[in-house]
């Protein structure tokens, strides 16, 4: 059976942009994006062409990567997150999902604009989807028209991702999505174990 998919966006749960501005939080680091077009989250961004600070942790790779799931971008960074994000986390290049027209076309029925486009690319796929702006909307939406399993965990955009959201996205796997034995490297030596989020 295929890993789920763990659908990642940036603004909220990687990067805490809601957090106090004149304190970055304990364990990240600041990145500073040329506001240079590139980015299509042009809601979001001022007029000013100030670099776009991002606050990110170094040790939420790790931790991503350690979770039993195939990674996916799912953020108005698309693409980019790859060249911006995905270095400064310890990431390898990971698949988006490219939103195309849909890019924050609202919708009268108040189900997020990114949440039909999960549900195709997923294709009756197991998934868990990280953000800040999910709704009841949108859960009802996908368990209307997803086959498999869902999670949609909302994470805080004043504090980005925590250990009790990893342990929420072990437990999901545990819990729904029977991924069989695997593999995992401890200390260069590779090893069976069940499914399992340690940090």
């Amino acid at each position: 059976m295929e890993r789920p998919l763990l659908f990642l966006d940036v603004d909220g749960p990687l990067n805490p942009y809601a957090a106090r501005p004149e304190r970055r939080p304990e364990g990240y680091i600041t990145l500073r994006v040329p506001r240079n077009g590139a980015l299509v989250d042009e809601v979001s961004l001022s007029s000013r062409r100030r670099p776009l600070r991002v606050w990110l942790n170094p040790e939420h790779g790790g931790d991503l990567l350690r979770l039993e799931y195939d990674l996916c971008w799912a953020t108005t960074w698309m693409d980019e997150a790859n060249h911006w994000i995905a270095p400064a986390l310890g990431l390898p290049e990971l698949p988006f999902v490219d939103f195309g027209d849909t890019l924050f076309r609202e919708r009268l029925d108040g189900v997020h604009w990114k949440t039909a486009p999960l549900v195709e690319y997923a294709d009756g796929r197991p998934f868990a989807w990280v953000d800040d702006e999910q709704t009841e909307p949108d859960r009802a939406y996908v368990d209307a028209h997803h086959r498999g399993p869902a999670l949609l965990h909302h994470v805080d955009p004043r504090v980005g991702l925590r250990h009790d959201d990893f342990r929420a996205l072990a437990d999901f796997v545990d819990d729904s999505c029977d991924t069989g034995p695997r593999l995992v490297r401890q200390d260069g030596v590779t090893a069976a174990s069940p499914p399992s989020w340690h940090p």
